[in-house]
């Protein structure tokens, strides 16, 4: 190969070489810009939410005694947080309850029908209750209580003997008194979690529903139901202060 030839391709190599390393400039640059957009984009804070169409429904009928529903998964939805960070939990839910007490009373006998209903709602978070625990989000307690005297139509006869009046209290019929009450109710309250440790974590809002109906001659019903709902959770980092009271 001739000098000049030798020449030519040294100055090819050394063209080809810049070119190399001015793409490769480029694209880191192109990257390096790239990733610091990013990191610029992305939020200081994360969040995420569900909302679901729940129908959880209990009903009992006199003479159950009060009785404590199972917890119930009706929300849930996982996060993934960096260190030592709190979470902010918001959960909202129509809460309905229904309240039915009927007492049937005669000869002057008091009558008493009882009924009872309520719902309660939790947080967990890898299966831990978040602050403040077991939060109620509806509850009623109905009464019902009557005296009467009855219905005594067919039930007079004369005495001969004395031409007064009898009353057969086995053929005197109870008056009824009946009184139902049903609410729908939306209710909302904030769940607190500290200083989480980093990966992913599962949160879940549950709920149970608690009833009782007891009664003598009469009947009670109860019934709970818990519908639409939404839960929010907000990653943040709290202050603490005293004004935040956490344990």
């Amino acid at each position: 190969m001739t000098d000049n030839a030798k020449k030519e391709k040294s100055e090819m190599n050394n063209t080809v070489s810049k070119v190399i390393r001015g793409s490769l400039g480029g694209a880191l640059i192109a990257v390096l810009a790239t990733t610091s957009a990013l990191a610029q984009s992305q939020p200081s804070s994360k969040a995420t939410a569900k909302v679901g169409n729940i129908n959880v429904l209990r009903e009992v009928s006199s003479p159950a005694a009060e009785t404590i529903g199972p917890w119930q998964t009706i929300l849930s939805n996982t996060l993934k947080t960096p260190n030592q960070k709190d979470l902010f939990i918001g959960v909202s839910l129509e809460v309905g309850l229904l309240t039915r007490t009927e007492v049937k009373s005669k000869n002057g006998v008091a009558d008493t029908a009882l009924a009872a209903a309520g719902v309660q709602v939790q947080v967990l978070v890898d299966g831990e209750p978040a602050l403040p625990g077991t939060v109620v989000f509806g509850r009623r307690t109905q009464t019902l209580t009557a005296v009467f005297q009855g219905l005594i139509d067919g039930c007079l006869t004369n005495d001969p003997v004395t031409g007064g009046i009898i009353i057969d209290p086995d053929c005197v019929e109870p008056e009824v008194l009946e009184l139902i009450l049903e609410t729908m109710n939306a209710n909302a309250f904030n769940f607190i979690v500290q200083d989480l440790t980093p990966g992913v974590h599962l949160i879940e809002v549950q709920a149970r529903i608690n009833l009782g109906a007891t009664a003598q001659a009469g009947s009670a019903t109860a019934r709970g139901l818990v519908g639409k709902g939404s839960m929010t959770v907000e990653e943040v980092r709290l202050i603490k202060t005293p004004d935040i009271e956490l344990p």
